[in-house]
């Protein structure tokens, strides 16, 4: 029973930091309004908190097996409960800025504890199975209720709830988190490793700069490709140091494994069509088909709700057919919905889309068992950096899932020579397929990847490199 409300109090905590940034992209006309922001002040609303959030994630799974996942994810919720507070009583847009960005630090300590907690209280592979399973089910709900919530929020009530809602539900975490998570700390690391701490730090804040400010500044403009410069040199500097480390963040032999490695890409993938699809279609569903903000959010919900209802059972689905077949045919199933969704054109209404979008969630909903099986492919107590690396490659990939196809469908609709409504509908459709492409790249990585067996020989590596370390 204890358990069970661990699991809750996991999830709870991880439900809120996902549904705050769903909640927040409809009401940020009324945001800009109400506190006289600039566009790219307006955009800092949003870029602050993806900055820390993707920045410090890596250094937020180290502080958990430094100090303890239980520890950290108090921490972490506590610091974003707060930076919510603020958020929703701020009166000038630096101090909404400065909020979000703290909520992201919060959030980049909450998450990767969350996951490590799960390794932790459910140690059997089927229990953890199951309970990666309803976790990333919140993930999904986020998607379904934040649209809908900040519709509703900002037409309804005033535009701070979308910040002050998060503050009982944190609280009301907190308790039963506090109450409930095991007092025993699992410590494997016994320093911080500040050189590889800086260098992952410094590599992800500048890599995540570029990505989100290249569309805007132009990807051949100095400060984005001085951007990559600082991320490739920073990411270089880290793997020498990770490298000659006694105790190192990463254990980076994990990443010569098919599991470890070919799950991240798989994820990469999933991450990079979910993101970028979402985004585009949003934007797709009211240019041409007319809906309203909340009418668009809503039009998400079922998708979402049944790759949540999935996201609960696919463990089994793995368990029949293995881990390897399911993630692909979840990976065939999305590139299937996407590559149909592109023949929907101007005249097309909700009922031409529902069918796909349900496809979609059905495929998205399969690869849940990808999680679980990376961190149970782990030795005990390093779960915390390896939630912290999925994370990360969710957020990167995300990302450039957003970046690389919103670049496509630029560089098509102003070459394309027909009117604005007709040039974007055929931008669009020409990305989803591209889209389509690229997740279905994804089917023959893991298949090769998660084919039975190598998740218990990485194990048994992964335990040989911790007892050298």
């Amino acid at each position: 029973m204890r358990r069970r409300w661990v699991l809750g109090a996991v999830t709870l905590g991880s439900f809120m930091t996902y549904l705050d940034n769903n909640v927040q992209n409809v009401a940020l006309p009324t945001i800009q309004r109400e506190l006289g922001l600039t566009l790219a002040g307006l955009e800092w609303v949003t870029t602050a908190y993806i900055l820390l959030f993707a920045g410090l994630m890596l250094a937020g799974g180290r502080l958990a097996d430094l100090f303890g996942a239980r520890r950290v994810f108090l921490g972490g919720l506590a610091v974003f409960t707060l930076a919510s507070l603020v958020a929703g009583l701020a009166t000038t847009g630096t101090m909404l800025i400065a909020a979000r960005a703290v909520q992201g630090v919060g959030a980049a300590l909450l998450t990767p504890a969350a996951l490590a907690l799960l390794s932790q209280v459910f140690p059997e592979p089927a229990e953890r199975g199951r309970a990666v399973g309803i976790w990333s089910a919140a993930g999904a709900l986020s998607m379904a209720l934040g649209p809908v919530a900040g519709g509703f929020i900002s037409e309804s009530l005033h535009w701070s709830w979308i910040y002050l809602i998060n503050v009982p539900i944190g609280a009301g975490a907190l308790w039963v988190a506090h109450r409930s998570l095991p007092s025993a700390q699992i410590r494997v690391r016994h320093r911080l490793d500040l050189p590889g701490l800086a260098g992952s730090t410094v590599a992800l804040f500048a890599l995540t700069y570029a990505l989100i400010e290249g569309p805007v500044a132009g990807w051949t403009a100095p400060v984005i490709l001085g951007s990559f410069a600082v991320a490739a040199l920073a990411a270089g500097v880290f793997l020498v140091v990770e490298t000659r480390s006694d105790e190192p963040m990463i254990d980076l032999s994990l990443f010569r494994s098919r599991v470890f490695g070919g799950g991240l890409l798989s994820m990469g993938v999933w991450s990079f069509g979910v993101f970028g699809i979402y985004f585009f279609s949003a934007l797709w569903l009211q240019n041409v088909l007319g809906f309203s903000p909340t009418q668009a959010g809503a039009a998400f919900v079922p998708m979402a709700l049944l790759m949540a209802v999935v996201a609960v059972l696919s463990q089994r689905l793995a368990a029949a057919i293995g881990i390897g077949p399911a993630v692909a045919l979840g990976l065939v199933l999305m590139a299937a919905a996407i590559f149909m969704l592109s023949g929907v054109g101007a005249g097309g209404g909700y009922g031409d889309v529902l069918p796909w979008f349900l496809l979609y969630g059905l495929g998205g909903g399969m690869l849940v068992p990808l999680t679980a099986a990376i961190l149970g492919a782990l030795p005990e107590g390093r779960g915390g950096v390896a939630s912290g690396v999925l994370n990360v490659s969710r957020e990167v990939f995300g990302l450039l899932g957003i970046t690389v196809l919103g670049a496509i469908l630029t560089s098509r609709q102003s070459g394309s020579g027909l009117a604005p409504l007709a040039a974007f509908l055929d931008a669009y459709q020409f990305t989803l397929v591209i889209a389509a492409a690229i997740v279905l790249a994804g089917v023959p990585v893991s298949l090769f990847a998660l084919r039975r067996g190598r998740t218990r020989s990485l194990h048994a590596a992964s335990e040989m490199a911790g007892s050298a370390n």
